[in-house]
C-alpha cells in the first residue's frame, strides 16, 4: 500500500483537511483525516474538456511529456485534424500511440470531415464511418459538431451522424460561435450538449439557459476567460475548462490546465471549487470519464500541488503510480512511432499567383484579423492599381497577400488578400490550414510566398517561413501536423520560428497559430480555402472583388 499525506481538498464537500490518502492496486482504498506534517495540497488531477492534441504539433505522446508535470491526468480530445488527413486511419493511430503512455486520454468521433463540402481534405469520414466509431469502446463522444448549418437546415448527413450518437448514449460536442434564437434551439435540442466558442457572456448565459455546459477556452489564438469567468458566480456546475489548440511552448512555459486556475485565482478571485470542479468533476460526469475524484474507491488519479493559488505541481498520480515526481521528472519516455503521412502538392508557377485590377474602381475584399480572436471580419480594399494592373500587397496598409494551395491532388492556388497580420518583408506559412489542412502562405511578395510553398512541399509539411534567400522550416512529419520529437525540442524550434516571424514585422500574439484558422470555413466571417474565398456567414463562396 502507498500512502500519500498532505491537505485533503475534498471537492465534494467543499473542504480541507489534513490526512492520508491511502492507495492499492491503482486505487483509493482510504482516506483517513489525521494531522499530517506535509503542507502539501493533494487535489483530483486535471482535465483539459475539449483539445485537439494535433494542434500541440505533438504525437500524443510527446503531449502527454508536456501536460503530465502540469497536472493534467486525463484529456477529452477531437482527433479530427489528422482524421482531415488521414481518415479513420488517423483516429486509430492517435488512440495506439497514447496507449504508449498513462495519460488518459478519451477520444471522440469526428463530425465533421472535412468542415464542410466547399474545401479539400484528405479523407471523408461519412456517416457509416462515424456509425462504427460510435460503437467502439475506445470513442467516448461525438466530437464538435462544426457544420451547424447543417444540424439548423435538417442535413441528412448530419442527422445520420447525430443519430449514431444518440442510438450510443455518448454525448455529443458543439461548435457554434454566435448562434442564438431559434437556430441555436434547434441546434441543441438535436442533442448538442456543450459548446467552447462562447466570446462573450450574454452568449455564453444564452447558451446555458438551452441547458448547454460551457467549455471555458484558453488557447494559444482563442482566449475568452476574461469575458467568460463571472460565470462562475452562479453556473459553476456547468463549466468546464479547455485549451482547445494550444502550441508547445504555450504548455511547456506557461502550462496547460494548471495555468487557467492559477488565473481563476489571482486575477478573477473565483472559488478554488468551483474552479477545481470544472477541472474535473464536471467533465468527468459530463463525459462518463473513468477518472478518479479524490474519493474512496476511485482510481488514483491526483495531484499534489504546493497551495490553492500557484497550483505547482509537485507529484502527479494516474492509476496510482507517481507519473511524475518534480525532484525525479517523468516515470515513462517518449515511444518510437510511424511516420504517416499525405502529400500530393503541385508547386505553383509565378502567374499562378498574379492577380488582375479588373476596373479601375474595383474593389476587393480582404479577410480582416483580429488578434487573439479566430472570427474575422471583411475588410474593403481599393489598391492604388489601374485595370490590367498586377495586384500587390500593400505594406502601408497592413494588406498582404495570401494563398492556400490543395496539398492532396495537383491544383490552381486559392489566391486573396489579409490585414493586420503586420509583416514587413517575407512570408510565414505550414500545412497547418484547420480543418482539411491544405498549405496556407501570407507574404509580402510572389517571390518568397513560392519560395515557402516549394520549402514546405519539399519537407512533406511544416511550418516555417522564407525572406529572400532564408528560411527556417519546422518539419513535421506525421500527416504534415506533428513531430515525433520530445515536447522540449518542438517548443523551442516553434519559439524560433515566431521570433523570426515577428522579426519580418508581424505583431501576432501566436502568428502560426492565427495563420491556421485563416482557412477555416466555419467560423465566421471571411476565409479562404483552397478552392476560393468564403462568406462563413452566407455559408457560400464569394468573389474577391466587389
Amino acid at each position: 500500500m502507498k500512502i500519500v499525506r498532505g491537505n485533503v481538498v475534498d471537492i465534494h464537500n467543499r473542504r480541507v483537511f489534513k490526512g492520508e490518502v491511502h492507495i492499492a492496486e491503482g486505487r483509493i482504498v482510504d482516506i483517513v483525516e489525521k494531522p499530517v506534517k506535509s503542507e502539501s495540497y493533494i487535489v483530483p488531477g486535471f482535465i483539459d474538456s475539449h483539445v485537439h492534441i494535433e494542434s500541440s504539433m505533438l504525437t500524443p505522446a510527446g503531449f502527454s511529456e508536456l501536460v503530465v508535470p502540469r497536472g493534467t491526468v486525463a484529456v477529452v480530445t477531437d482527433p479530427h485534424e489528422i482524421a482531415n488527413v488521414l481518415g479513420v486511419a488517423g483516429v486509430e493511430f492517435m488512440i495506439d500511440n497514447s496507449a504508449k503512455t498513462p495519460l488518459k486520454t478519451f477520444f471522440g468521433a469526428p463530425s465533421c470531415v472535412p468542415a464542410t463540402p466547399f474545401e479539400t481534405s484528405g479523407a471523408v469520414v461519412g456517416p457509416s464511418e462515424v456509425e462504427v466509431l460510435m460503437q467502439r469502446k475506445d470513442i467516448w463522444f461525438l466530437s464538435e459538431m462544426m457544420n451547424y448549418p447543417g444540424v439548423v437546415h435538417d442535413s441528412e448527413e448530419v442527422l445520420a451522424k447525430l443519430k449514431s450518437a444518440a442510438d450510443s448514449g455518448k454525448p455529443i460536442d458543439g461548435h457554434a460561435p454566435g448562434l442564438k434564437g431559434a437556430d441555436l434551439n434547434k441546434y441543441v435540442s438535436s442533442g448538442i450538449s456543450t459548446d467552447h466558442e462562447c466570446a462573450n457572456l450574454q452568449e455564453a448565459l444564452e447558451k446555458i439557459g438551452l441547458g448547454m455546459k460551457i467549455q471555458i477556452r484558453e488557447g494559444s489564438a482563442a482566449r475568452n476567460f476574461e469575458a467568460l469567468h463571472s460565470l462562475y458566480t452562479n453556473y459553476g456546475d456547468q463549466l468546464m475548462l479547455c485549451t482547445d489548440d494550444s502550441h508547445p511552448d504555450e504548455i511547456l512555459n506557461h502550462g496547460h490546465i494548471d495555468r487557467l486556475l492559477r488565473r481563476g485565482i489571482k486575477e478573477f478571485n473565483l472559488d478554488v471549487f468551483d474552479l477545481l470542479r470544472s477541472a474535473s468533476l464536471v467533465p468527468v460526469l459530463h463525459y462518463n470519464l473513468p477518472v478518479g475524484l479524490l474519493r474512496v474507491g476511485d482510481s488514483a488519479d491526483f495531484v499534489v500541488v504546493n497551495n490553492l493559488s500557484d497550483f505547482a505541481v509537485e507529484a502527479t498520480y494516474i492509476d496510482g503510480k507517481e507519473v511524475y515526481n518534480k525532484l525525479g521528472g517523468l516515470s515513462f519516455s517518449l515511444p518510437e512511432t510511424d511516420l504517416p503521412n499525405k502529400f500530393n502538392a503541385r508547386i505553383p508557377e509565378p502567374e499562378d499567383l498574379m492577380l488582375r485590377m479588373p476596373s479601375d474602381d474595383a474593389r476587393l475584399r480582404v479577410i480582416e484579423v483580429e488578434d487573439g480572436e479566430l472570427l474575422t471580419g471583411t475588410y474593403f480594399w481599393q489598391p492604388a492599381a489601374k485595370k490590367g494592373d498586377l495586384i500587390e500587397a500593400s505594406l502601408q496598409e497592413d494588406i498582404l497577400k495570401m494563398v492556400v494551395l490543395n496539398r492532396y491532388t495537383p491544383a490552381q492556388p486559392s489566391v486573396g488578400f489579409v490585414k493586420n497580420v503586420g509583416l514587413k518583408e517575407g512570408a510565414i506559412g505550414g500545412t497547418i490550414a484547420h480543418d482539411s489542412h491544405n498549405l496556407i502562405v501570407v507574404g509580402t511578395n510572389d517571390e518568397d510566398i513560392l519560395a515557402l510553398l516549394k520549402d514546405l512541399i519539399s519537407s512533406g509539411g511544416g511550418i516555417g517561413w522564407r525572406s529572400r534567400e532564408q528560411a527556417e522550416i519546422l518539419p513535421l512529419p506525421i500527416a504534415g501536423l506533428m513531430s515525433p520529437k520530445p515536447g522540449k525540442q518542438v517548443a523551442e524550434a516553434y519559439v524560433s520560428l515566431s521570433q523570426q516571424a515577428r522579426a519580418l514585422g508581424t505583431s501576432l500574439k501566436a502568428p502560426f497559430m492565427t495563420l491556421s484558422f485563416l482557412s477555416l470555413l466555419v467560423i465566421p466571417s471571411l476565409k479562404l480555402g483552397d478552392r476560393g474565398l468564403f462568406d462563413v456567414d452566407q455559408f457560400s463562396f464569394v468573389s474577391l472583388f466587389e
